[in-house]
């Protein structure tokens, strides 16, 4: 698994945990992307440091481009 799915999981793992803390008497917690965009964007501070080989370094990005990325991680999940 590299390292970008690793953090889409985390990302969709921190807002499934806290699903489940808000609602510990539901078995199955169904949810949709705008649910995750909302409790990403309520995050205070959401960025992500990636590495790029081309430069050998880390290139920053906002928690716009972790939701774009999430919803195509999680799109390819789907099919």
């Amino acid at each position: 698994m590299n390292r970008l799915v690793k953090l889409w999981t985390v990302y969709v793992g921190l807002y499934e945990r806290k699903l489940k803390e808000l609602n510990p008497a539901i078995r199955n917690i169904t949810y949709d992307i705008a649910d995750l965009y909302n409790f990403i964007d309520g995050l205070a501070d959401m960025s992500a440091l990636v590495y790029d080989h081309s430069i050998q370094g880390y290139l920053p990005y906002d928690r716009e481009w972790i939701k774009q990325r999430t919803f195509h991680h999680l799109k390819k999940l789907a099919h």
